[in-house]
């Protein structure tokens, strides 16, 4: 089977539905999804008849409502098609009703406090916009997950609310430059995953690998990342085999699979799909994570999505690639070649650089997690600092309107928008810069800050709603203009003039750039427990509901929500640590040190020096005590962390007082592993795990 016969066959997408509804159905149907108009309820029923019968005719037995709750995860719940008839035997059926509305247990998912357990009735709601599939013998259909009383208890709602919202400020602004033709605008995603493969030997022996997602403990190996050879390398049999067989399970889902490559650190990779439109995009690499676990344990393997499963080598993220474009074909962030469009791409661009001005600390938070912490602001990854790149060229672009000259770059034309024009610009107007959090890179704007693990929704929701915001008041401003080419010129300079601090194109990892990040008034939210109270602001409370995006009970709830995320996940790693270094290690290092102390007394009566067997004896002794009392002292810390008052305050005791604690128990551990005899030591080591493949 060639690859275009075997993508999406098993997706119930507009060729199957054109082959299997009624005409009327499938032009209905179409419309919601083309043009987001409320599915018409009349429908439901044909449609899922339709899904039902293609389902069955590819073996499946069970349909599921598939769900995005606050866990991290996705949800479902199978149930089979069958309905019993009079003589004892079973047809399969499947009503519209079941195709659109689900009830799961919506007490049993994080709430935030919104649900109690005794309130237990949620909802699902079919997604139509994301088509459904097949995995393993069951029909997924993409859902929306809210509670009784109508609040959203999942990520796909509020995505696909602000998705909504952009849409609608969006095409105020393009009618005003006399585009009548754009009936839609829709953001787009990209979401590049990395990821480790390890030997599935190997995390089976470690604790800490099956209970928290990285390794709690490990010495450096003699050999890690820096001769940079395994960036771009030549891929491994064996991985190889792997990514041949996710190509095609990602294919035959419509997963848009593209580039395939190893990745900096030894074991890790990175696959990345095609654009896709937000909503589908982040289904889809759900969806993605899932079959990478999946696939990789048919081979002996283990998928690692965890932003830091080693320590001292890169971590793993999740670049979001994110642009608007019109149901056209129009990429609204396209520099372009003609006068309007250049205008309106540099509206469009300014309102992105005043949205994340406006609200740094959304984009911050929306990226943490107990997870990233490990890794914003290393090697691998941009700072905690939230910051623009434009690039030499667009930066000089802007700085020619600001002070109103002819701008001397490519172009000779004057900048005057809607008069004087943009000089063609080409696609690639920039460098690259890895070390910048939102980085514009030719015809997008790629966020560098996401976490591996993290799901797209929660940063696509803050772009989205706070970019529509910003197109919301410049439509306002724009509409009642009486000469709209000076005003446009006005609003432009007049946007990048109070926002032009959160542009810089330089090396973001220096110090220098967090004094001047700090002169010029930028947040700096280190850890997850300094972001996370930003999301209670006043001014991002009003935003979401100006853009009846959140309420402000959703957004206390799911702040709650992560901050407590933030201290269960600290909590296990502190317990996790806790037994490996009571049960496995330091019983490990006694053994050895009690064939090092015998050995002192042999070689002593032989008259034989025993300064180095003492050396090690002494320095083993005094680690495995002091790594021995450091466990007493965090599960001591376990305890006072149950007192805490509530989220916000646990939060900030695990990153103030258990963590440094866990790092200092670590450090005696990884001396003594460089120093305890290989065949003593309790589990595989990094060297063992990273070079297993």
């Amino acid at each position: 089977m060639t690859v275009p016969e075997m993508f999406g066959e098993n997706v119930f997408n507009l060729d199957v539905m054109r082959e299997k509804m009624p005409k009327d159905i499938f032009k209905s149907l179409k419309k919601t999804i083309d043009e987001g108009k409320p599915l018409d309820g009349s429908i439901a029923g044909a449609v899922a008849h339709a899904m039902k019968e293609w389902a069955v005719e590819k073996g499946a037995t069970h349909y599921t409502h598939w769900f995005q709750p606050m866990t991290g995860v996705t949800a479902e719940k199978h149930d089979s098609f069958i309905s019993p008839t009079q003589d004892g035997k079973v047809i399969m059926e499947f009503s519209g009703k079941e195709l659109v509305v689900g009830e799961p247990d919506a007490s049993s998912f994080p709430s935030g406090g919104m649900r109690a357990t005794f309130e237990a009735r949620g909802y699902t709601a079919w997604d139509p916009t994301s088509f459904a599939f097949i995995k393993e013998g069951t029909l997924y259909i993409p859902t929306a997950f809210y509670s009784y009383t109508g609040e959203v208890l999942d990520k796909k709602a509020p995505l696909l609310k602000s998705m909504e919202a952009l849409n609608k400020q969006a095409l105020r602004i393009l009618r005003l430059f006399g585009n009548a033709s754009a009936k839609r605008v829709v953001p787009t995603v990209g979401a590049e995953q990395e990821y480790f493969l390890i030997d599935r030997k190997m995390y089976d022996a470690r604790k800490d690998l099956i209970y928290t997602g990285r390794t709690l403990f490990g010495a450096k190996p003699p050999k890690g990342q820096e001769l940079e050879d395994h960036y771009f390398g030549a891929i491994k049999s064996r991985v190889s085999a792997f990514m041949h067989d996710l190509d095609r399970e990602l294919w035959k889902l419509g997963i848009l699979a593209k580039t395939k490559h190893n990745e900096v650190a030894p074991a890790q990779h990175e696959l990345a799909p095609i654009f896709s439109i937000t909503n589908v995009a982040c289904d889809q690499n759900q969806l993605m994570m899932e079959t990478m676990k999946r696939v990789a344990a048919r081979h002996g393997m283990y998928c690692l999505l965890h932003e830091k499963p080693f320590a001292g080598i890169n971590g793993s993220g999740k670049h979001n690639n994110w642009s608007m474009s019109t149901d056209t074909g129009l990429n609204l962030l396209d520099p372009g070649s003609t006068p309007a469009e250049n205008g309106q791409f540099i509206l469009f661009l300014v309102a992105v650089i005043k949205a994340v001005d406006e609200y740094q600390d959304l984009l911050r938070l929306t990226v943490a997690g107990a997870g990233n912490d490990h890794r914003l602001g290393s090697n691998e990854a941009p700072p905690a600092i939230v910051s623009i790149f434009l690039g030499d060229e667009l930066t000089a672009v802007l700085e020619a309107l600001d002070h109103d000259v002819k701008y001397e770059g490519r172009g000779k034309q004057v900048m005057k928008l809607g008069v004087d024009t943009l000089p063609d610009l080409p696609k690639d107007t920039t460098d690259r810069n890895r070390t910048s959090p939102f980085a514009f890179t030719g015809n997008k704007f790629e966020f560098r800050m996401l976490g591996s693990t993290f799901s797209i929704a929660g940063p696509n929701i803050i772009i989205n709603t706070t970019v529509a915001d910003t197109l919301r008041a410049f439509a306002d401003e724009l509409e009642g203009a009486e000469d709209f080419n000076a005003a446009l010129h006005e609003l432009v300079v007049k946007t990048y003039r109070a926002h032009k601090r959160i542009i810089f194109n330089g090396n973001n990892y220096t110090d220098e750039w967090k004094a001047e990040a700090a002169r010029r008034g930028l947040l700096n939210l280190a850890n997850t427990a300094d972001a996370l109270p930003h999301f209670a602001a006043k001014k991002n409370i009003e935003l979401f509901e100006r853009n009846a995006v959140f309420t402000e009970r959703e957004v206390l709830s799911r702040m709650d929500i992560m901050l407590d995320n933030y201290a269960k996940v600290l909590a296990i790693e502190g317990l996790t640590m806790i037994e490996m270094a009571k049960e496995d290690i330091y019983p490990s290092v006694n053994a050895y040190l009690s064939d090092v102390c015998d050995l002192i007394g042999k070689k002593k009566a032989l008259r034989l020096s025993v300064a180095a067997e003492e050396e090690v004896a002494k320095k083993l002794s005094a680690a495995n005590e002091a790594m021995y009392f450091k466990a007493n002292e965090i599960d001591k810390l376990l305890i006072e962390a149950k007192e805490c008052p509530n989220a916000e305050a646990a939060a900030k005791f695990f990153a103030g007082k258990v963590i440094p604690v866990m790092q200092e128990l670590r450090a005696y551990a990884d001396e003594m592993e460089l120093t305890t005899a290989k065949k003593y030591w309790p589990f595989p080591t990094y060297g063992e795990i990273l070079f297993s493949i």
